[in-house]
Order: C-alpha cells, then sequence, then structure tokens
C-alpha cells in the first residue's frame, strides 16, 4: 500500500519505487535454491549427528526469513510490476511460510496506514500494545495477562510458534465483507501446506520432515517476530493521537534504521531500512539502501545497532506523559 507523499522532501523516493524483473527473479531463484539446498543438507545431517542439524537450521532458517521478506513484497506489490505475478508468487512463498498470502495483506496493510497512532486498533497487524495509563486501570487477571503475552519467551518462543502455525490457519477479526475472500486466501494457504508437508512425508518419512522442518520453522518465527518488534518498539518510538498524529513523522521516527551486519542485512532482505519501507512501501527491497543517499532526511530516523537493539527487549508501555515507551518497572516512577 502506497499513501501519497504529504513531505515534498521525500518526492524523491517515487524514483526508486520500481521493480526490476531481472533483479526480483535473480533474488527469488537463489533465495529459493539455498533454501532447498540448506533443508537438504539438514536432511542429510541426521545421519550424523542431531545436534548439526540443529546448528544448521539457524542460516536455513535465514533464507527462510529472506523469502518471507520476498513474500512481503509482493503483498506491498513491489516485487514485480504485474499484480498477479505478485499474487502467485506470494501465495506460493505463503505456503512456505505458513502465512496466507492475501489475509496477511490486507492485516499489513492496516499495519502501515496507522503505525504510531494512539487511535487505532493497535494489535491490528502488530503487537498488542496498552499506554502506562490503560494498563494501570486493568485489573490484576488482565495486568498479568499483559505481562505474560509481553514476555521475550512468549513474543519470540512460544507466542512466535503459536501464531505461525495455529493462529494463521483462522482468519483474525475479519470485516463481514471481506470474510469469503479472507477464509479463502486462508484454506487455500493451508490446503497448499497440507499438500507439501504430505509430499515430503512421502519422500522423506514423518519423522525427518518434523525434525528437519520444526527447527527451522522455530528459528525462522522468532527472527521475524523479532525484526517486526524491534523496528516499532525502541525508547524514543512514536505514538500520537490525532491530529497531532502524522503518516510521514510516524514512518520516519516510528520505524528504525535497523543497522545489521552485512551478512545478517542479506538474510534479513534489507528490511532494517524500514523508515524507508514505511515512507513508500512501492520501494522493492533491494532498492531500500540507495535511498538513504537521495533523501538527506532519511538521517532523522533512530538508528539501532546490534547490539543496542536487545535494550528495547523491555519495552512493554507508551507513556504519554514521557512520549517514551518504557518497561514494566517504570510505571510507577
Amino acid at each position: 500500500m502506497t499513501v501519497i507523499n504529504e513531505d515534498a522532501s521525500f518526492a524523491s523516493l517515487s524514483v526508486f519505487a520500481h521493480p526490476n524483473r531481472a533483479r526480483s527473479v535473480v533474488q527469488l531463484s537463489t533465495t529459493l535454491f539455498a533454501y532447498a539446498a540448506g533443508w537438504s543438507a539438514m536432511l542429510w545431517l541426521l545421519r550424523v549427528h542431531y545436534v548439526l542439524v540443529l546448528l544448521l537450521a539457524v542460516p536455513v532458517a535465514g533464507f527462510l526469513v529472506r523469502l518471507f521478506i520476498i513474500f512481503h513484497d509482493c503483498g506491498h506489490g513491489s516485487f514485480f510490476r504485474s499484480r498477479r505475478a505478485n499474487a502467485w508468487v506470494g501465495g506460493f512463498l505463503g505456503v512456505l511460510t505458513l502465512t496466507p498470502y492475501d489475509a496477511w495483506r490486507r492485516r499489513h496493510a492496516a499495519h502501515h496506514a496507522d503505525t504510531g497512532n494512539l487511535e487505532s486498533d493497535r494489535s491490528l497487524g502488530s503487537f498488542w500494545l496498552l499506554t502506562a495509563g490503560e494498563y494501570r486501570a486493568l485489573g490484576r487477571w488482565d495486568r498479568f495477562r499483559y505481562r505474560v503475552y509481553r514476555h521475550p519467551l512468549v513474543l519470540f518462543g512460544l507466542g512466535a510458534m503459536f501464531h505461525i502455525i495455529i493462529v494463521q490457519r483462522f482468519p483474525e477479526r475479519v470485516p463481514p465483507s471481506l470474510r469469503r475472500r479472507e477464509w479463502g486466501s486462508v484454506l487455500v494457504t493451508n490446503a497448499g501446506i497440507a499438500l507439501f508437508a504430505a509430499a515430503m512425508i512421502a519422500l522423506v518419512g514423518w519423522r525427518s520432515f518434523l525434525l528437519v522442518q520444526l527447527p527451522i520453522t522455530a528459528v525462522s518465527a522468532a527472527i521475524g517476530i523479532w525484526l517486526f518488534f524491534v523496528q516499532h518498539h525502541f525508547v524514543d518510538a512514536y505514538w500520537k493521537r490525532p491530529p497531532e498524529w502524522s503518516y510521514h513523522a510516524a514512518a520516519l521516527h516510528g520505524s528504525t534504521h535497523y543497522d545489521l551486519p552485512r551478512i545478517l542485512q542479506w538474510f534479513t532482505g534489507n528490511i532494517g531500512f524500514h523508515h524507508v519501507h514505511h515512507l513508500n512501501s512501492r520501494i522493492p527491497n533491494y532498492r531500500l539502501e540507495e535511498c538513504l543517499t537521495r533523501v538527506p532526511r532519511l538521517g532523522e530516523a533512530t538508528k539501532l545497532s546490534l547490539r543496542e537493539s536487545f535494550r528495547c527487549m523491555s519495552l512493554a508501555l507508551w507513556d504519554e506523559s514521557r512520549s517514551a515507551l518504557i518497561p514494566f518497572s517504570a510505571v510507577y516512577d
């Protein structure tokens, strides 16, 4: 989804909002090949030692994360010029990433449209986030639920797996007008997953399939959820209520420039340039970095290194009086 530019200083980003078919095809084919080769290598290592399988699961999960970034670009219509090509590739990758393409695309568009808006549904297509005032007003049981939800072991561990494997098998809060289409997207993806799993089980057996696929899914889910979290949850993030809320301010100041090492930048498909992506979601992932030299204002975004980003893990509440995300321990400070 692209929002019309309100700020002329970002107008030049539209120059980059055009996919290159050759680059897209090469990125897709090489990543698919790397993922298939890694999966096969893990299968072979089952004969040697399972510890080696688990070690290799980390880079193979990285290939799956990169495939999800391509899926993500298809959802924004930025990977191919053709809407049909984006839908076919997105639908296929949705089977590999266990994510229904059309259903996810709708929720993610809502996230882009209202990110940083305190009056929006803060849990639709994003994380459940409460203000400090809302948290104080909760009863003991609801506070406990929220604390459990925001715990890192839940967000990036059990919760991530539960969301990917279970929650995404059903539509989420669908308006009546979209219910049929949403169910169709989910059911087609579920059928594709079932066929893929059945084919792989027929080839390698259910035990080998699960021993290889489950660690890949667990690691990739944790990485994916972490990326989405850290790109919008940092101390000086942007959350305001209308009419003060601004789409462009939310994109620039409510999304991080996640400055990852080159190898991790490759695996994550340049999604670390998240502020650029939010300013113009039609820019393909492989052109995001180019934009930094064209628009000086992009340097205003919060820049986080990998080490610095781990400090964001404890941030759980938005304090409107301080205009900052805070940990639970700071609620009564």
